[in-house]
């Protein structure tokens, strides 16, 4: 009897243990948010922002991995292709969605491949060019680009970036036939602009806008329908081109197959997060607004984004990479 006693307890023991395992909450071990973008960078500030709130709110380390290349198809490819578990998430900008509208091909499928968790920011791009720069405003830079074709230069962090596909979308608005610069994201392109390599900034207000406020860049324009609040006094492109009008975004994700309660949570997260008045304030600084959404809502924007940007590349006649 009591032989068999102790074996059964050791077995609920056992059965409890397990069931412990199971149903441990997520997440219990540091969990990786990837982005595909250098240091310093739009992705990589927000990044930084998000996971230092994720950790506090959840409760284990979120760390920030930058994997560059390709306008951050590599690092797609690479979460893409991570265990479902949740311990793999990447910030996607809507760089994303301009990659699936410019290449033939990808190493995954940009809609299904992924689990959308939620949108976190949205924006416009500045179009800006050096502070030593003869040029002054936006009708200056169009005049100039349509009277020498190609002599014009603009900088993006890398071929099928957003900020790519918008330097070619004004390129074509404004009739001129400007040069595309690609750079390896982060800071890059800025300095390059600031350094006389490049002619044309078109990048976010979080990186622009510290070189703005220093007299390192001149801004031209903001690509918003509004004149956008960080950056109260330059004017929108649909001033100088009627109906112009970009906004990106940043938006988390996970590997398509993740449990569903694992996205909620980090949903649910976020949601507490970009109602924070503090987090609001700090992003805004940065140059985006907070953009909580249901996970859907998300699935929904990539989708309809890649369709609008496969027709600005077919009507522009950019070549598919």
């Amino acid at each position: 009897m009591t032989r068999h006693l102790v074996r059964t307890l050791a077995g609920l023991a056992a059965g409890f243990a397990l069931a412990g395992t199971a149903l441990a909450a997520y997440p219990d071990r540091p969990v990786t948010l990837v982005h595909g973008f250098g240091a310093g960078g739009n992705a990589d500030s927000v990044a930084r922002v998000v996971a230092a709130e994720l950790e506090k709110k959840l409760g284990q380390p979120f760390i920030v991995e930058s994997r560059t290349g390709a306008g951050g198809t590599i690092a797609s490819a690479q979460v893409a292709k991570a265990p479902a578990d949740g311990y793999t998430l990447i910030m996607l900008t809507g760089g994303h969605t301009a990659s699936a509208a410019m290449r033939e091909s990808l190493p995954y499928d940009p809609v299904n491949d992924f689990a959308m968790i939620s949108t976190v920011t949205q924006f416009p791009f500045v179009i800006a060019v050096s502070g030593k720069s003869s040029i002054q405003n936006l009708k200056q830079l169009v005049d100039q680009a349509k009277a020498k074709p190609g002599s014009v230069t603009f900088s993006s962090v890398g071929v099928g970036s957003t900020q790519h596909l918008t330097g070619e979308l004004l390129s074509s608005a404004a009739d001129a036939d400007m040069l595309h610069i690609p750079y390896r994201g982060g800071g890059a392109p800025v300095m390059a602009v600031m350094g006389g390599e490049v002619d044309v900034l078109v990048d976010t207000a979080t990186v622009a806008g510290p070189h703005i406020e220093s007299g390192g860049l001149r801004a031209l324009a903001v690509t918003s329908a509004k004149t956008w609040p960080p950056l109260p006094d330059v004017p929108v492109a649909a001033s100088v081109l009627p109906d112009f009008e970009v906004m990106s975004w940043l938006g988390l994700a996970a590997p398509a197959g993740t449990p569903a309660d694992v996205v909620q949570t980090v949903n649910a997260a976020l949601r507490e997060i970009l109602a924070d008045p503090a987090v609001v304030e700090t992003l805004a600084r940065m140059g985006s607004q907070t953009a909580y959404v249901q996970p859907q809502e998300m699935h929904d924007r990539i989708d309809r984004d890649i369709k609008v940007w496969r027709g600005v590349v077919t009507e522009a006649g950019i070549p598919l990479q």
